[in-house]
């Protein structure tokens, strides 16, 4: 199973993403990882298109199984068509800003104002990259199951929902079982 979580940066999509493959045993790969070459500091130096392509795919295909966080529109047919789930994630730019200017105090102790600027249109979809628009338009010519989730949830709350809407979200996967005490 290829699950994609995708929405706007501050969404929850890293986060999902990393419990959802936890949940379901397999293996999580964030996209940022791909976009990003890792310097110091950190989100200055991007991949190319075909080197982030590449290099995703590969791990991928050792993967097998996985849950990739993030938004891989435009980066070729053969990633984009791969999946068999998508879930989507809308939450209000208001609580997304806050979420962001928090993580950016927390690692980096200071805030990147024109980040912050550029993820807060996404909405408006003013600024260059990622919009709500651009984003609609990639998920509806997609194949596979799409999963809309909106609003402020826990993120057990979303895992459920996603494992909800799956018809058989341990098929081929290892069987994970909870124990609360």
């Amino acid at each position: 199973m290829r699950i994609l979580v995708t929405g706007a940066s501050g969404s929850g999509t890293s986060t999902l993403g990393s419990a959802l493959a936890n949940r379901l045993g397999c293996t999580y790969l964030d996209g940022d990882n791909y976009f990003w070459v890792k310097p110091e500091p950190p989100f200055t130096a991007k991949r190319t298109p075909e080197e982030r392509l590449k290099l995703l795919l590969e791990d991928g295909k050792n993967a097998g199984d996985f849950v990739l966080a993030g938004s891989v529109d435009g980066w070729g047919a053969e990633l984009e068509e791969s999946f068999d789930l998508i879930v989507f994630l809308y939450l209000s730019t208001g609580i997304r800003i806050d979420r962001l200017r928090n993580r950016e105090m927390q690692r980096f102790g200071a805030v990147d104002a024109e980040f912050l600027e550029w993820a807060a249109q996404y909405d408006s979809g003013t600024l260059e990259g990622r919009s709500l628009k651009k984003q609609h338009d990639w998920l509806a010519a997609r194949g596979c199951q799409i999963v809309k989730l909106e609003g402020d949830l826990t993120v057990e709350e979303r895992v459920q929902l996603v494992l909800n809407s799956m018809p058989n979200p341990l098929q081929g996967l290892p069987t994970v079982s909870m124990v609360q005490d």
